[in-house]
């Protein structure tokens, strides 16, 4: 069955168990005696400052600025230094991921380990690290061993992949799992319409089932490698939006030495749409926090992810489960953790995007199998 028809599956699957869980809507025999509608505020009787501002043309903006400088009490605090201050100010609240303004030079972070296993003996898990020469090698080589093992379904982990300015190494990572000559992503500069394009010119090195994990530290390149394997691999994004820097920056130095850290040129998905500054979103939004994250990508190094995968108590879900939309095991180890009095004790870290991913999978084999 195609992998498209096997995904929209799994969505309704997770969206009926979510649909099972929230409350039914009242009905009108249900909400007590009639009440008097209440006036309520409609959204445009209250405008936002930001949309106000959009509501000015340029007429009213020249007009603005003339009613201004002609009648506000303190003259020192609308000179020309103090507007355009102003308009810096604005540009960079109202465009925070294409420009910057850089204090000092940053400091350039630690490049992150590429890091690889087997969950369950049957699922192949990658997380890409940092995208770099180095771990393009152990990406390979991973890939090469889940060849060996005949392992089918794979989750590639895209929520610590450092960006990188080297657009060919960063389609070097693609090309492992997008097919030969296809497009993998467009950088685009709106001056001249000037177009690079990266594609694919190997074999893809895996074929089988691919989720994605993504959230807001996905960046850059990062970003297109996220939609490419969902246009060509029918790849589910797991997770959260990402970080909507999917841009090619350039650092401008400025007279006092500071710097402006600005978006030169977007970067355009398989299917020509840009991915700055809107990113990717996720076809099943999964909430975790960074911190924990981060916790236990520093952990799994020495202990894998198998223990943060599951929540204390929790077993896997069974097919019946999965088929029901209910998990008895579940219910039933939480109520023996009630019993045990342990509620308070604070559960270990836990990956519930990487748990979902896995479920996805069950269900697609359990699918498949009926």
């Amino acid at each position: 069955m195609p992998r498209l028809l096997l995904a929209t599956f799994v969505v309704s699957i997770f969206g009926a168990n979510l649909a099972a869980q929230s409350p039914a809507p009242t009905s009108p025999a249900q909400a007590g005696p009639k009440m008097a509608a209440q006036p309520t505020l409609s959204p445009s009787a209250m405008p936002t400052i930001e949309e106000l501002v959009d509501s000015l043309g340029p007429a009213d903006l020249q007009a603005f600025m003339t009613l201004l400088k002609a009648n506000f009490t303190d003259p020192d605090a609308i000179t020309d230094t103090e507007l355009s201050r102003a308009t810096v100010e604005g540009l960079l609240v109202r465009l925070p991921r294409g420009i910057t303004l850089l204090a000092a030079k940053e400091s350039v972070p630690g490049p992150a380990s590429f890091y690889s296993e087997v969950i369950g003996g049957r699922t192949g898990y990658v997380r890409l690290g940092t995208l770099n020469n180095t771990n393009l090698q152990a990406l390979d080589k991973a890939l090469s061993g889940f060849a060996a093992k005949k392992v089918n379904d794979l989750i590639v982990d895209l929520r610590a992949s450092s960006a990188t300015t080297d657009f060919s190494l960063a389609a070097e990572f693609a090309k492992r799992f997008c097919p030969k000559g296809k497009p993998i992503f467009t950088v685009r500069k709106p001056t001249g319409h000037q177009d690079r394009v990266f594609s694919s010119d190997r074999e893809p090195a895996f074929r089988g089932l691919v989720m994605v994990l993504a959230d807001s530290d996905t960046s850059g390149v990062s970003e297109a490698i996220t939609a490419a394997l969902r246009f060509y691999n029918k790849a589910l994004v797991i997770g959260q939006p990402t970080a909507g820097r999917a841009a090619d920056y350039s650092d401008l130095p400025l007279p006092n030495g500071k710097a402006l850290r600005l978006a030169v040129a977007e970067i355009i998905s398989p299917e020509g749409r840009s991915l700055f500054p809107e990113g990717v979103k996720p076809d099943l939004p999964v909430e975790m926090s960074l911190s924990e994250k981060r916790q236990i990508f520093q952990s799994s190094t020495e202990k894998g992810m198998g223990p943060f995968i599951y929540e204390t108590g929790r077993p896997h879900m069974s097919e019946a489960a999965l088929l029901a939309g209910t998990n008895p095991e579940l219910e039933a180890a939480e109520a023996a953790q009630q019993r045990r009095g342990r509620l308070s004790e604070k559960p270990p870290p836990h990956d519930p995007v990487l748990q979902r991913a896995l479920d996805v999978v069950t269900s697609l084999e359990v699918y498949q199998r009926h």
